[in-house]
């Protein structure tokens, strides 16, 4: 039965925030998104359309005001933040747009320090998974260097090789190239899709250009899909 459910099934999703004495600014209203297992989807829009905040619905790292938030069928909005902190390890890999790297640790050990948190592979198999993530991604000569050391492609690919130590049936990016030229931007991105092309990941590219649309199966704008009237053509991340 799991196999016919979609990867990610949004229906009837609200985010608001309280502004006091009763009031609440509504950031987010979404009747319905679908994400169908092993697709890739890039979610397009200006700043402040709301797109972090879907993603961080989605992650399970913020909780949606009302509504239905299933991953691989199981509803996140009633569990509470320990389960879903357990869940996104095993189930949600997450780029997110400021790498997050950890800034004592190699680019081999931010990969395997994921895989320990989640436990989702053997511990004998970590080091190994991590070095051919890291080789798939062009950096099999960068393993023993720590973030500062690496170019700005570099740590990015870092963090998408840790988002993906776990091998989770979803991943979400949020504008993984915002801060890259258009051609490390290409490259970066390819080597993106194709490893999870190769492993039917689901995957969720939040992006403002182009560089993302190669390889997609399908392009959504976020001021389509938001129904909170009046929502900014621009402005800070929301």
């Amino acid at each position: 039965m799991e196999q016919s459910l979609p990867a990610v099934l949004l229906q009837d999703v609200k985010k608001s925030f309280p502004l006091g004495h009763g009031h609440a600014l509504e950031v987010l209203n979404v009747t319905s998104l679908v994400l169908p297992v092993g697709s890739h989807t890039v979610l397009k829009g200006p700043s402040g359309s709301g797109k972090t905040t879907l993603l961080n619905l989605i992650a399970g790292i913020a909780l949606s005001t009302s509504g239905h938030i299933q991953v691989k069928g199981t509803d996140l909005v009633p569990l509470p933040e320990p389960q879903r902190d357990r869940f996104r390890a095993a189930h949600i890999g997450y780029v997110f747009q400021t790498f997050n790297l950890l800034a004592p640790f190699t680019a081999l050990e931010n990969v395997m320090l994921a895989m320990r948190f989640a436990n989702a592979i053997p511990r004998r198999a970590q080091r190994q998974r991590a070095r051919d993530l890291l080789s798939q991604l062009g950096l099999k000569t960068r393993l023993s260097h720590r973030p500062a050391q690496l170019s700005r492609g570099e740590q990015q690919r870092v963090a998408m090789a840790r988002a993906l130590a776990n091998d989770p049936p979803v991943l979400l990016a949020d504008e993984p190239c915002t801060s890259l030229d258009a051609a490390t931007a290409q490259v970066v991105l390819l080597a993106l899709h194709s490893l999870c092309r190769e492993r039917a990941t689901t995957v969720l590219i939040v992006a403002h250009d182009t560089a993302a649309l190669s390889g997609t199966d399908q392009v959504l704008d976020m001021r389509e899909i938001n129904r909170v009237p009046g929502r900014p053509d621009d402005g800070e991340h929301v």
